[in-house]
């Protein structure tokens, strides 16, 4: 079995302002912006995965939600409870000082962690957290089998 992550959606307060950030900072491209019966929502997507999608949408965009319960899901997002994505980037300084600089929220300077991944967060503007991990670099240690494996000659 093969399964792929295709699309995810994310709650956001106002899709343009959400459009501007995810398009404009971090250069995804527009996959759709649709109006319909009152309501609107758009997907964005990393240029290099042209198959996965980002659906931004208001709170409580499904019109049966109750008015409590759009205003319960507005400030779960405004806390930074309610979505999280985590996207790889090659060089989280980098990545780090590129989004600060833009003027994203900081929730998270660069760390390593324990497990030798480095990672930052940032709050998109309306309160959806988002990491940029680094994965660890692979590095046998010298006397592992693995970095022995590559110089080893079998015997004749």
């Amino acid at each position: 079995m093969d399964l792929k992550l295709a699309s995810c959606t994310l709650t956001v307060h106002d899709v343009d302002e959400a459009l501007g950030f995810y398009r404009d900072v971090l250069g995804f491209a527009v996959r759709d912006d649709v109006e319909f019966e009152g309501m609107r929502w758009a997907s964005v997507g990393p240029p290099s995965q042209p198959g996965m999608q980002i659906l931004l949408q208001p709170p409580g965009a499904d019109p049966g939600v109750w008015p409590v319960d759009r205003q319960a899901i507005e400030d779960l997002v405004a806390k930074g409870l309610l979505s999280r994505l985590i996207f790889q980037t090659d060089n989280c300084d980098a990545t780090f000082e590129y989004l600060e600089a833009a003027d994203a929220e900081v929730m998270q300077e660069p760390i390593t962690r324990p497990d030798g991944v480095r990672d930052c967060a940032f709050l998109d503007p309306s309160g959806n957290m988002l990491r940029f991990t680094q994965p660890r670099q692979m590095v046998q240690p010298l006397g592992s089998r693995q970095a022995h494996a590559a110089t080893d000659h079998p015997a004749t």
